[in-house]
């Protein structure tokens, strides 16, 4: 199983693409690695952590063996980034089934809101070595 730093996340979502290329630009370690949820390493990563295989609703953010899933994966992959953005973990206090909801309306809407997309994007020559 892949070591390190992971993130899963819907392919297809336009939303989710764009979180992608957020943490790409910002991630100035490169120390995070990506998967689709739906691709062969995605479903790997999920089955290894007993997670389900077809509910693509959460971004998964898989750091060794700890699993964090829906806003406490936000929270913690904008800790990591560093910078202003580890100010937002404080967000982190707020009881996880409130965070929780909201992330949850938001991933609920995600494709009538921001749109759904064929397939996914490829990432540049310079980003693949980042996709698993």
């Amino acid at each position: 199983m892949t070591k390190g730093k992971i993130l899963l996340f819907d392919g297809v979502c336009n939303f989710c693409d764009g979180t992608v290329q957020f943490v790409l630009k910002h991630d100035k370690k490169a120390v995070f690695k990506f998967a689709s949820l739906q691709s062969d390493a995605g479903q790997q990563i999920l089955s290894h952590h007993s997670l389900p295989l077809s509910d693509f609703d959460s971004f998964v953010y898989v750091d060794g063996d700890k699993v964090y899933l829906k806003s406490t994966a936000a929270l913690h992959v904008l800790k990591e980034l560093g910078g202003l953005f580890r100010l937002t973990f404080l967000f982190i206090v707020i009881p996880r089934p409130i965070r929780d909801y909201v992330y949850s309306l938001l991933a609920k809407n995600r494709y009538k809101w921001f749109g759904k997309k064929e397939s996914c994007t490829l990432p540049s020559p310079e980003e693949r070595e980042r996709f698993l």
